[in-house]
Order: structure tokens, then sequence, then C-alpha cells
């Protein structure tokens, strides 16, 4: 019996290029259930991916896609929504790609309100290139460049965004698949800045070198176990939360976006021609 998710992957492009266990394939997978079951016409959607591993996902989905440059994805997505309001944007990006490099598109694209959906998988690392250390590495994590461990303090970035103005955030892992899916649904359904952070397991680099755990299911069992829901950390010690994943949604709020703005400049210049 054939997936039902697979009516959305490009022809001749499986298999996928990820790293057994990783948690990109379950990510994309979500996305999916969560395009299936809004009935979204992909048609009308542009999934933009920038470097990365998860970068690379909009590669596999059948609709209209971008592979940027790094850093660049939510500039790109920019220029689309002001040009076509009316199209769906899902932006597929990495810890280092959107909270590195990009982290100042991020930050303005939250200022702004763009209205766009953002996945953002944290892995921890800089996986594709090696395993370096990244802005949301825990401190004392060895990687390929903190060989005696990190001495950096990690982004949260869900609050970087929400202190922004994105109007949706959320943050779940791949320990949490239905929860995710929920959450992705959401996001793409709210009109405004949605940002996801989704907390992934990589089992080649940052599992193996960093955390010392190979296997894949025993990585996702370690998120599961490091997870706190929103609710328990509002009764937490500081102590008790320390190393731990706050997962659930965090806002949800209504505000003008972008595009409003623009259609808004655009009908008072129109009054006065």
């Amino acid at each position: 019996m054939e997936h039902p998710n697979l009516k959305y992957v490009r022809g001749g492009e499986l298999p996928h290029m990820f790293c057994q266990g990783c948690g990109c394939g379950q990510i994309m997978n979500a996305l999916l259930f969560a395009i299936d079951q809004l009935r979204l016409d992909t048609r009308k959607m542009v999934a933009i991916g920038g470097v990365g591993c998860s970068s690379r996902i909009p590669a596999y989905l059948d609709m209209y896609a971008i592979h940027g440059i790094h850093g660049r994805t939510l500039a790109y997505a920019t220029g689309i929504k002001l040009a076509k309001p009316e199209v769906k944007v899902v932006v597929l990006t990495g810890d280092g790609d959107c909270g590195s490099i990009g982290g100042n598109h991020l930050i303005h694209a939250a200022r702004r309100n763009l209205d766009v959906t953002v996945i953002m998988v944290n892995n921890g690392v800089y996986a594709m290139t090696g395993g370096q250390v990244a802005p949301t590495t825990a401190r004392g994590l060895y990687t390929t460049t903190s060989p005696r461990g990190n001495v950096e303090r990690p982004f949260d970035i869900c609050k970087l965004v929400e202190t922004a103005g994105a109007t949706y955030v959320a943050r779940w892992t791949t320990a949490h698949p239905g929860a995710l899916i929920q959450a992705i649904k959401q996001a793409l359904s709210h009109r405004g800045f949605a940002f996801i952070e989704v907390v992934s397991q990589c089992p080649t680099i940052h599992g193996r070198h960093s955390l010392g755990i190979a296997d894949p299911v025993e990585n996702i069992e370690y998120l599961r176990k490091k997870s706190i829901t929103r609710d328990q950390a509002a009764k937490a010690s500081a102590e008790e939360l320390n190393g731990k994943i706050v997962v659930g949604k965090f806002v949800e709020k209504r505000l003008p976006t972008l595009e409003d703005c623009y259609r808004e400049l655009e009908a008072k210049v129109a009054a006065t021609c």
C-alpha cells in the first residue's frame, strides 16, 4: 500500500540524501501530513531552503521550490510574498542557517510580521559540514570546533523571534510527531509570521560525537526524556530547567501583516493619483 504522502513528493527524488535516522525525514513527513489534512493546493505553495541538511527538504516536495544561498531564505520569502501575497510560503531551515548567518533576516521578518511559515530544524550543530559548534549548541558539548567543550551560551531562538514580533511561535521535537503535525497545521493556517522550532536528532554527527549516542531510536528517546511542557516549566526552578527542552505553543496572536501594510499603502497612493 502506497504511503499517502508520496503524492506530494517529486517523482524520482527518493530515496533521499539524509543520513539513516536523521530527523529531517520525519519533519518532512509531518509537513506533508499537515498539508494533506488541511487539503492545501500545493500548486499555490512555495518551499524555500537555504544551506544545510534540513534545507534539502524542499527539493523533494512537489511544489514550487527554491534552494537558495546560506541564510537568505527569508529574503527570498519576502520578495515572493510582496509580489504574490496569495501564495503560501514555507521556509525549511536549520539552526545555523536561520540563527547565525540568517539571524538578521529572521529578526526583521518577525518584526515585519511577514506572512510565512518557518520550520527551523535544530540539531544542535552544523551537521552537514562536519559538526562545528552552532548558535544552539548546549554549553559543555564537544564539537569539531569546541574539542574541550562549548563555552558559549546557546540561543533560545523561540524567545528571540517572540521578542522580535512573531505572531505564532512553538517548539516541539521529533519525539512528539502528533503535536508537531498539529503545530504545523496551526502555523500554515495562521496569517502572520509563524515560527516552529523542531529539535531533531542527528545520530551521525551530534548524537555520535557530542552525546555519545549513535542509535537513532536512542537519540529520539533522549529528546523525549529531556523535554518538558511549557506548563511544567512555569512551575520548575532554574535548576530543574537546566538542560531541559521546553516544548509547546508560546505565542499566537493576530496583527497586521507586512503584506496588509503594503496593500494599505498602495490604496493611499492610488487615492492621491
